[in-house]
């Protein structure tokens, strides 16, 4: 008897281990199945190459899209390489973390890397000493297998968008002699926005398991900071709006409001009521996405929440960090919560959106623009819309998932050795309201559910188990989201 089971056991498993690894089995191995065993496995495949193909059905064009899309207005040159090897060769050994909102010294960067580090999370600061800063840089810049590309969440929003050869994209920033070195062709920038340095920003990077002292990263990430004096009083944003006139984008695309965190507090109130009433000349008519970025200055997240930033654009992109740093410093839903353990909840993170669209999007008696949220994770994206305002969001948020496994992996297309299924496959989609329990269907990754006039896509992400590079994957993710994204003319 007890052999039987042994037997029954053994072929249990040697059966799971074929349907997870068939799709890459060679064909002198397919050949020795059973017709009936081989159909199967075909019918099963992987979870991942399910999802590809369900993806890939599903991303179509919008009826109607974008033809010229304007993007502003923080622009750099990244420098990226391992974080943990540029504090060496700084001469830094590893201590204790500690956050700190502004670095002002090399042991503040160590503190704050190790910070992050441990919990696995981006972050981005100001660097406040204008001389070590630049030493550091030096040194990053010269290290052996450092890299310099296109930085800054605009630019790399409209170097994305670039690659799309029937869109013309105008970018407004202050684009240094590299900088314009490097943007794509396709992309257009004023004389007014060209300077004669560059700005840098540093991007230290670190691995899933990379180890420094007692510190164990549980996932790839990157810490950035800089120096950058022209993109944090947003000195082109005037440059950008002026420049509309004569370029007629479809779409403005906003970004660089985080950079103002390290300008005093009375510049930055002044220069974001600048901006506001600068956003306010762009024509209602021409849809405008904000894309957000790490914060630490809870009273700065307020003033742009309710200081008529909000309800001057259309759509928002954030991710897990910042979705909860604006929840806490705008009194919203879960604000209590300190930080996520693990993977974003679901529930609550559905609860936050919900609240925002409510609290400070568009309704009947309210005049805000605000219909649209596209949140992205590691493990997932969420795109929650007011009804009637925005089409094609199944292919939207397939899009930027897509795009988030492959530019991970630096491949074209997903390669489903290279990606892992890290979503949960059951959730519920609130912690305050009587949820709905979801199940995920890998041959039907983006589920769709509905809360009082607001709807909610969400679909999984496939991880890249060794990524190459994680800078500038939200922009990515936030410019696929938005090129199958249609907008309904109200």
């Amino acid at each position: 008897m007890w052999r039987r089971a042994l037997c029954v056991g053994l072929l249990a498993l040697a059966l799971g281990y074929l349907c997870l690894l068939g799709p890459q089995l060679p064909p002198s191995a397919l050949r020795l199945l059973p017709a009936s065993l081989l159909g199967g496995l075909r019918r099963a495949g992987s979870l991942e190459s399910r999802m590809v193909a369900a993806w890939q059905a599903a991303i179509v064009r919008p009826a109607r899209g974008w033809a010229r899309v304007a993007v502003g207005v923080n622009a750099c040159v990244d420098v990226v390489l391992s974080g943990v090897k540029l504090l060496e060769a700084l001469g830094l050994e590893p201590g204790d973390g500690k956050n700190h909102a502004v670095l002002a010294s090399q042991q503040d960067l160590r503190e704050a890397f190790m910070h992050f580090m441990e919990k696995g999370a981006a972050a981005e600061r100001f660097f406040s000493d204008a001389e070590s800063f630049h030493h550091i840089a030096r040194t990053a810049s010269e290290y052996p297998g450092a890299q310099l590309y296109v930085g800054g969440n605009a630019a790399l929003i409209g170097q994305k968008l670039a690659a799309n050869p029937d869109l013309k994209i105008l970018l407004c920033g202050p684009v240094g002699p590299k900088l314009h070195e490097l943007l794509d062709d396709n992309v257009v920038v004023p004389p007014e926005s060209m300077q004669e340095r560059d700005e840098f920003h540093l991007i230290l990077e670190y691995q899933a398991g990379e180890e420094w002292g007692q510190v164990k990263a549980p996932n790839a990430n990157r810490f950035i900071f800089s120096h950058d004096l022209s993109n944090g009083a947003l000195n082109m944003l005037e440059v950008f709006v002026s420049s509309l006139d004569e370029f007629q984008p479809d779409l403005v695309v906003l970004s660089g409001l985080h950079m103002m965190e390290g300008q005093s507090k009375e510049m930055r109130h002044r220069r974001l009521m600048e901006a506001v009433a600068s956003i306010s000349d762009i024509p209602t008519d021409i849809p405008i996405h904000l894309e957000l970025a790490s914060m630490t200055d809870q009273d700065f997240m307020s003033n742009i929440v309710h200081q008529q930033v909000f309800p001057l654009v259309n759509s928002i992109g954030l991710n897990e960090q910042e979705l909860l740093f604006l929840t806490q410093s705008a009194s919203g839903p879960h604000a209590s919560l300190a930080s996520w353990n693990g993977i974003p909840d679901v529930g609550v993170v559905s609860d936050i959106l919900f609240w925002v669209l409510k609290e400070h999007g568009k309704t009947a008696d309210r005049a805000s623009d605000l219909t649209r949220i596209h949140f992205h994770t590691l493990a997932y994206h969420i795109l929650a819309t007011v009804d009637g305002f925005w089409g094609n969001q199944v292919a939207a948020v397939a899009a930027g998932a897509r795009a988030a496994g492959a530019q991970a992996c630096a491949t074209e297309t997903i390669d489903t050795s290279k990606v892992f299924l890290k979503a949960p496959l059951e959730f519920v989609t609130s912690q305050i309201e009587a949820p709905s329990k979801i199940s995920l269907n890998p041959d039907e990754p983006v589920v769709h559910w509905h809360r009082e006039g607001i709807s909610f896509h969400f679909t999984p992400v496939l991880v890249c188990k060794d990524p190459v590079r994680t800078v500038g994957l939200g922009d990515a993710i936030s410019a696929e989201g938005l090129l199958y994204s249609e907008v309904y003319p109200q």
